[in-house]
């Protein structure tokens, strides 16, 4: 079995909207599929760049507690990008970034974190890609980039299969701590330091 890095942001539940428009400006230009309309809890539709499950039809969650998107990203270049492309034969978009392969999107409308939270859980598609995950500072940049914008708790990096966790954007700040560690000893002690949802979370 392979590698299965990723990134894990969590926001409140009203900012879902906002935070997968603001990812889909970092969709290729030029992706060619049609766009993939959502309906989100609540009744809100947006429209994506994006296929869910590999599927182009209509996806309704209005009454789903997950949404399933296959994303595609441009990132901005560094070594690890540049060694990646150069490995995987992907080419340069006109700005400059690089488009990596798929990156697969869970939206859990309840976190399982704490059920006051939404969050957004990146997968890499492949082994290599999580390589990237995990020595790339531009990669990290998008995702702490869209857990500040979008008024993101906290932003993880997540090794998959219960393995390390490390906490890269907090209430406001980067950071780098790791889940197990003397300032988050487990999950429970993180999510303590999240604001009560009810009181509106990071806007």
């Amino acid at each position: 079995m392979g590698l299965t890095y990723g990134y894990d942001i969590h926001l409140p539940p009203r900012n879902v909207a906002g935070a997968l428009l603001r990812l889909a400006e970092s969709a290729p230009p030029a992706r060619g599929v049609p766009p993939l309309e959502v309906t989100l809890p609540g009744g809100d539709r947006i429209v994506l760049p994006y296929t869910s499950r590999f599927k182009r039809e209509p996806v309704d969650c209005s009454t789903s507690d997950t949404l399933h998107l296959d994303t595609s990203i441009m990132f901005d270049a560094d070594d690890a990008v540049r060694a990646y492309a150069e490995e995987c034969g992907h080419e340069y978009g006109e700005d400059g970034r690089v488009q990596i392969g798929y990156v697969y999107l869970t939206v859990r409308f309840r976190s399982s974190l704490h059920p006051g939270y939404a969050s957004m859980d990146f997968w890499a598609a492949t082994s290599r890609m999580s390589r990237l995950f995990a020595r790339s500072a531009r990669v990290r940049e998008v995702f702490t980039g869209l857990a500040a914008a979008s008024g993101g708790v906290c932003c993880l990096f997540d090794t998959g299969d219960f393995g390390p966790e490390q906490v890269c954007w907090l209430n406001g700040e980067t950071t780098q701590e790791m889940v197990g560690g003397p300032r988050f000893p487990d999950r429970r002690a993180l999510v303590a330091t999240w604001p009560d949802p009810d009181d509106g979370g990071r806007a």
